[in-house]
């Protein structure tokens, strides 16, 4: 006689784990309803955290096209495009409205310099022209780059 496989058996997929919505709906009702004990902690915090570093890394991204695009704009005249054009104002609206938060406008304001050394890097690929083309550092602060006001 053999001897039967014993499989521990494996806890049901969470909410979390099935339908992300679902589980957010239901832990935001579990808070209005005042039923703390039975909310789920560890995911709660680390889909929390990774909220924190999604909306950071949209922030970068967004200022590092908006800069990008920019650079093309002010630097290959000949390229202008309506495209570019759109990209740089729906990348300003973008981060005007992300910058909204306290929080991602100080973080962007840490991270221009290096988004726009990022930028530099895009924009020479894109238009040839080497990096010693663009200016060393980003020539206008996060505020001036979110001004309105700003027409390429």
């Amino acid at each position: 006689m053999g001897t039967a496989f014993l499989e521990t058996p494996r806890a049901a997929p969470s909410l979390y784990e099935t339908d992300e919505t679902g589980w957010l709906e239901q832990m935001a009702r579990l808070i209005a309803e005042g039923r703390f004990d039975e909310i789920d902690y560890p995911h709660l915090e680390e889909y929390l955290t990774d909220m924190g570093i999604r909306d950071r890394r949209e922030a970068w991204s967004r200022l590092v096209v908006l800069l990008a695009h920019w650079l093309k704009w002010e630097y290959q005249p000949d390229g202008r495009s309506t495209s570019w054009r759109l990209t740089i104002n729906e990348q300003r609206r973008q981060l005007s409205q992300i910058a909204d938060s306290k929080t991602l406008r100080n973080h962007l304001r840490e991270v221009l310099d290096v988004a726009y050394l990022d930028a530099v890097e895009d924009a020479a690929v894109e238009t040839g022209l080497p990096v010693s083309a663009f200016p060393a550092s980003s020539p206008r602060t996060l505020e001036e780059w979110l001004a309105l006001g700003f027409d390429p």
